[in-house]
């Protein structure tokens, strides 16, 4: 393994979400510079996280000389501009969700990284959890069966800077922020080569005074048949709510990453301190993380990223993952406003998926629709009639 200087750019919470994680990942890669637009934030950051340099020009930060990877950690207005400049310093990128505003600026980016030929890592932490990735493991080797569904949800009193809550600047509200994250919980489950088809969706403005949505809902169909289904808000009180459910022909999966982990704590409120992101209160029950970065996925996204750029690989996400992800919120936008289904307009590179085909089982020549035990220990056999199609049920044993 090698070890590699970065640049970080952004001072704000991922930045220190991410620095902590590099500090502590593979115990070789090391922050060198960091770039706010505040000197006094940066220079506070490069105390906190005991960095030689920080800066407020972006230009030095991406051609610094001693450093080889940037990390984007920066409102999401500013990635194409800055990964463009960092494409050009022909350094390897890592861009945190979502890549871009909307997929037209999405696949620019994509374009000039590959062009550049630089290495080009998407900062999906959440597919990184250890619960998310044991669960893939399992899904991989075929344990639930074929994917039908998936339901990926993720809520919490809303987000920590002000320009998250300008449409402008973030692209859009929950579903920007949010349901990135979900899209691509759902795209692993169901395989990254089974193409997004169509969506339907509803997005609101329930809460806050602002013009982005803060709450939404929508569906997304794939192309083997099995239905996404991905729930946002920025109006959940009680801390951040981040849970996925998995149904195959053969099992499900459940997960809850965050808020109910199995670490509860109450407190009558006589101390004060950080427990977890988006936690309201230091009074009553609590719901703390026992290791945050861990939890959240950060470690393994890191470890993956920078394994994968030392053995010249493809890590788990890409910029292209990005692209489709973007994808497929603008379709979720689209749809939002049209109140129906709404295409996905993508460049699509991952081939074909077969639609979702369970092998039938029959009884006398007729297919088992399903197969129970009675209380008594017979069994019980729904039907479908060979010739006619007709279900029926019947009965067995003594």
């Amino acid at each position: 393994m090698s070890a590699h200087a970065i640049t970080m750019l952004g001072t704000g919470l991922i930045g220190d979400f991410y620095t902590m994680t590099l500090h502590g990942q593979r115990g070789l890669d090391r922050v060198q510079v960091v770039y706010s637009r505040s000197e006094d934030r940066g220079k506070a950051f490069a105390a906190r996280w005991d960095l030689p340099e920080s800066t407020t020009s972006l230009e030095d930060a991406i051609n610094h000389p001693d450093t080889d990877v940037v990390v984007v950690g920066l409102p999401n207005f500013l990635h194409e501009e800055v990964i463009e400049l960092i494409a050009d310093a022909g350094k390897a990128v890592l861009c945190t969700k979502p890549l871009a505003r909307n997929a037209e600026e999405a696949k620019r980016i994509l374009d000039k990284v590959e062009s550049a030929g630089v290495f080009a890592g998407y900062l999906e932490d959440l597919v990184y959890t250890p619960k998310t990735l044991k669960a893939l493991t399992s899904v991989g080797n075929g344990v639930i069966g074929d994917v039908t569904w998936v339901r990926s949800r993720e809520t919490h009193p809303g987000p920590h800077s002000a320009w998250f809550w300008d449409k402008t600047s973030a692209g859009g509200g929950a579903i920007v922020d949010l349901g990135c994250h979900c899209i691509e919980i759902i795209r692993s489950y169901v395989g990254k080569g089974n193409r997004p088809v169509e969506v339907m969706a509803w997005a609101d403005t329930l809460v806050h005074p602002i013009e982005a949505e803060d709450n939404a809902v929508a569906l997304i169909r794939f192309e083997s048949g099995a239905l996404g289904q991905f729930e946002v808000s920025w109006t959940f009180r009680g801390g951040m709510d981040l849970r996925d459910e998995v149904a195959g022909t053969e099992g499900t999966i459940w997960t809850n990453n965050f808020l109910r982990t199995g670490f509860e704590m109450y407190s009558s409120g006589g101390g004060r301190g950080y427990l977890a992101e988006k936690m309201e209160s230091s009074e009553g029950w609590l719901f703390p993380v026992g290791d945050e970065v861990t939890e959240l996925g950060y470690v393994n996204m890191f470890t993956d990223m920078f394994n994968s750029l030392d053995a010249g690989t493809t890590p788990q996400e890409t910029f292209y993952d990005g692209y489709v992800v973007n994808a497929v919120m603008d379709a979720a936008y689209r749809s939002a406003k049209s109140r129906q289904w709404e295409p996905v307009a993508v460049e699509w590179r991952g081939g074909t998926t077969p639609r979702i085909a369970k092998d039938i089982r029959t009884h006398d020549g007729h297919a088992i629709v399903k197969e129970e035990t009675l209380p008594d220990g017979r069994s019980k056999l729904i039907l479908s009639h060979k010739d006619t199609g007709e279900v029926f049920d019947t009965v067995t044993g003594t």
